[in-house]
């Protein structure tokens, strides 16, 4: 079911791309230390191959697991925080204010909201609308995704996963009536491509073609 993700309230009108309100960071940090086990799993594939060479090395199997205790664990300390950093600033909403054609604007993270800028800080807003559609004979529907990319001066921020809005011509008419007064350029770029058609498995086929061949020599 699709959204209205630009929600106009009495003192500012916000560009909703993530549900929810800011955590803060103690509650992300603490949110973060189950998930963050993952990382050691994920990192598995070097520890695995030190535990390899020191076992080639004629290490004691005590030894190894000591050193590929301390490799998991310094993983984990190193990707705790870095989960939680990107959870934090992860961006919520976009609030532009006053209603009608904005003057400031401030970027709203999981973390909590960033300081006013005034809106001419950003300078564009990209939004492209990215369609998969199906091959030939192929039963999955089209697949559409939206993404937004924020121009801002000094950096830009990229956001994907929002949720469904629709027509995005109808966002980006919406965000034009906004921003445009305000000097901030809105774009919208339409990509297609075709779903890839599954390649059909012949290693049985080619096998059983080479033996005959082999035979009636």
């Amino acid at each position: 079911m699709a959204t209205d993700p630009l929600l106009q309230g009495p003192d500012s009108t916000a560009l909703v791309l993530h549900g929810g309100s800011p955590a803060g960071a103690a509650r992300i940090m603490l949110a973060s230390a189950g998930p963050a086990l993952l990382a050691p799993l994920v990192l598995g594939v070097p520890t695995l191959l030190v535990a390899f060479w020191m076992v080639l090395a004629g290490a004691q199997a005590s030894t190894v697991f000591v050193v590929v205790g301390v490799i998991a664990g310094l993983e984990y300390l190193l990707g705790w925080p870095a989960l939680a950093f990107s959870r934090a600033r992860r961006i919520l909403r976009v609030e532009f204010a006053p209603v009608g054609v904005p003057a400031v604007l401030r970027l709203v993270r999981a973390s909590g909201p960033d300081d006013w800028l005034p809106v001419d800080t950003l300078r564009e807003v990209r939004l492209t609308h990215e369609v998969v559609e199906p091959y030939q004979g192929d039963p999955k529907p089209a697949v559409s995704t939206l993404v937004l990319e924020l121009v801002l001066r000094g950096g830009r921020e990229r956001i994907t996963g929002f949720p469904s809005v629709g027509d995005p011509q109808r966002l980006a008419d919406a965000l034009e009536a906004l921003l445009v007064p305000a000097g901030v350029v809105v774009e919208l770029r339409t990509e297609r491509s075709t779903r890839h058609r599954p390649q059909p498995s012949s290693g049985w086929t080619s096998g059983g073609s080479a033996s005959a061949g082999s035979g009636g020599g």
